[in-house]
Parts: structure tokens; sequence; C-alpha cells
């Protein structure tokens, strides 16, 4: 082995001697120097793109017959983020590096500045090789299907391309200028208070990006609204810096990431995933039609199916009380059907009867707050059905069902105008 390493030191020589003295018979004196560099280099490049390019096929033609299959996630992932190329690349780089002495061996005065050249470069390729491998666990994840850890991938990816892309450029200046590393950031330590403002945003992405993932809040695709910006869409894409969030009006929106963490955002990605979405809806009325039912009110609502057990059985309820009290006729004493009660029941056994409603979910009727305008009575209750367009087709023949029906229990509706 040792005697093949002498025999290709010396091959390199003689090919170096070659272009050596060519350039020494043809070249005129002034060029002979310039000339003889810069075949030489050529040939370096030459020689270390050959080296390169048959590992890369070598290594890629393994991977891509042997690991290129479900079965293996890891090297799949390795293999799609080029990984492979990289490794080609330093071996092609280190190859170099050994010829050097046996191409410039004439040219001693040389060797500092293309050592410090190759340096450079395996630094580049090293550094480009380090965010590769975050490609690699982006690609796994994107394999599993584990769409928090993608987002927590993301945020470390762009943050170590940040700081990375910073700590290989010292070290690519230190190479090329053959200074210390303690040297250049000592100088820097002057100005930690600016870098720490500059990468302000970067560092409060990456710790959004960390929760996000661990808390499993959000992922890419969910639909959200923002109040405070008065959003309503389906997340596009979280970055380290931004978050774009396509609107359902086409429009894309774009925030910073960190608001994710100090802004009220809904997430309604679960009314998708169970097909419900809720209902939660007053209408209001005029105190002043309200009023007790008397016989004449009561058989008449009687003829409704949905509401004639109940009325029934709540008249039995008020006669057998009614039977124990004193003045019994007056209508004020003991307990009482009003319009608006009796109303509030018909539309709860209104809402458990309607095939558009889940009847596991909350089913509600109530009254809220008096307000100067009247008094709400709100529909609490989820559809069946998530879609936006089908959601306010079910909502809207509700309310028109439960706004006309109204009429028959002599409720007046409030229409407050605005001024």
């Amino acid at each position: 082995m040792k005697n093949e390493l002498i025999d290709y030191k010396d091959f390199l020589q003689r090919i170096s001697d070659e272009i050596h003295f060519f350039c020494k018979d043809f070249f005129p004196d002034e060029f002979v120097l310039a000339g003889q560099i810069t075949l030489k280099f050529a040939l370096l490049i030459f020689l270390i793109f050959i080296v390169a390019f048959l590992l890369k096929n070598g290594i890629n033609l393994i991977f891509k017959f042997f690991f290129d299959k479900e079965k293996y996630p890891v090297m799949k992932s390795i293999y799609k983020a080029k990984v492979t190329n990289s490794v080609a690349n330093i071996l092609a780089l280190g190859f170099g590096n050994y010829a050097l002495f046996s191409i410039f061996y004439r040219h001693p005065k040389s060797f500092v500045f293309l050592e410090r050249l190759i340096g450079i470069l395996i630094v580049l390729v090293i550094a480009n090789m380090a965010f590769r491998f975050i490609k690699v666990l982006q690609n796994y994840y994107l394999i599993q299907q584990d769409y928090y850890k993608i987002i927590a991938i993301n945020s470390i990816s762009q943050t170590v391309r940040i700081f990375g892309g910073f700590i290989f450029g010292v070290i690519a200046i230190c190479v090329l200028f053959g200074i210390s590393g303690t040297t250049v950031l000592g100088s820097l330590g002057a100005i930690t208070a600016v870098i720490v403002l500059v990468f302000r945003d970067t560092i409060l992405g990456f710790v959004t990006g960390i929760h996000v993932a661990t808390s499993k809040n959000l992922k890419v695709g969910d639909w959200v609204a923002i109040p405070k910006y008065s959003i309503e869409g389906n997340i596009e894409d979280i970055d380290l810096l931004t978050t774009k969030i396509r609107n359902f009006d086409k429009t894309l929106s774009t925030i910073p990431t960190y608001d994710l963490l100090t802004t009220e955002i809904k997430n309604m990605q679960v009314m998708s995933e169970t097909n419900t979405r809720r209902i939660k809806k007053s209408i209001v009325f005029n105190i002043k039609s309200f009023k007790f039912l008397n016989d004449e009110a009561f058989s008449e609502l009687l003829k409704i199916n949905l509401i004639h057990d109940y009325l029934v059985e709540k008249k039995k309820e008020i006669d057998a009380q009614k039977s124990t009290l004193k003045n019994a006729d007056e209508i004020i004493n003991g307990q009482q059907l009003t319009n608006i009660g009796t109303f509030r029941i018909y539309a709860l056994n209104y809402l458990k009867n309607n095939h558009n409603i889940d009847q596991e979910g909350t089913i509600m009727v109530r009254q809220m707050e008096i307000t100067p305008q009247g008094m709400p009575l709100e529909i609490y209750c989820f559809a069946n059905d998530s879609n936006w367009v089908n959601f306010e087709q079910i909502q809207a023949d509700i309310f028109d069902h439960l706004l006309v029906a109204s009429k028959e229990f002599d409720l007046e509706i409030m229409q407050v105008n605005k001024i």
C-alpha cells in the first residue's frame, strides 16, 4: 500500500513536471510562472472534480440500490437530503489536499494560499453537510407524517442555518487569514448587545417553534382564526420568522411567528376533524310581548307536535298544584305556562329532532341577560357538517324556521336600527 502511494505521488510529480517544462519551452519568459501555476491549479481542480464525480455516483448508486426503500426511512432520508454528495465532496477535497504537494512541489510559495483555499472549501462543504443533516430529520419526520416535530425541526433548522452560518463564517475567516478563533470571537464581545438585538426575532421564533411543536396546539394545514388581525384561514407554513395563513377569501396573510405565543389564536381544526361546527346565535325578543298562556292560546299550541307532550305534562302539574291553592282562578297564582317559555321548549325540541344537528354534542336554548333592545334567546348547538357553505345553510334554515315560528307564540322580534 505504501509503495502504491509512492507511485501515485511520483505519477503526479511527473505530470507536474511535464506541465512545468512545457510552459518553460513554449511560454514567453514573463508568462512562464503564471502559466505553470494556472495549469497546475487547473489539473488539481480537474482531479478533485473527477474524484468527487466517481465517489458521488458510486455512493449514490449503492444507496439507491440498497436503501432507497420504505423499510429504511433513515437511509432514504439521508439519500434524499444528498448527504452522500457532501461526503463525496469532503473526500475529494481531502484527496486534493493530499495531492497538493506532489503537483506544486516546485512552487512551495503557493502552498500556504492553496492549503487555505482548500481549507475554506472543506469548511463550506462541512457546513453544507451539517445543514443537509437537518434536512435528513425533516425528510424522516415527513415520511413518518409527524407534523408537530416537523415544525420543531423547521425552527431548529433555520436557527442552525443562521447561527451555523455565523460560526462557519468565523471559522472560514480564521482559516483564510491564519488567525485563531478566540481572537475573532474576542473582538465580537464588544458588540454582543447589538448581535442579540439583531437576532431577537430569530431567538423568539426558535422558542415559539419549539413551544408549538411540544404543545401540539398548531400545525401546518390547521384552520385558525386570529381576532387581533381579523384573520381566518388555513396555516400554509410556519418558519422561523413568519407564519403564512391562506385566508378563506384566497388572500395570503403573514404574521410574525412569535405572535403564536403572545396572541389569541383559535384553532378550529377540531371542527373539521370531527366534522362539527358550533352554532351560537341569538334572537332578540320584545319583553312586552311576553305573557301567560290562556286556554285559547293553550289549545292552539297543543296542536304543535313538538310540544304536545310537554304541554300535556305541564298542564297536569299546573292543575295538580292549583287544586291546593287559594284563589286558583287568578292566573298569577301558582305555576303558569308562558309563550316565551313554551317557545324555548319548542326551539329545543326542534333542534333535537333536526338531522343536521349533532345529537351527541351540547344542545341548548337559553335566555341571555336582558338588554335595552330586549331579551336575547340564544341557540347553542353543533351542526354535523363543518363545511363552511353547508354550515351556513344549516344555520340559516334553523333561524328561518324559528323566526317565523315565533309568530305562532305571539312573540315580537326586535329590529334594532343602528344610527
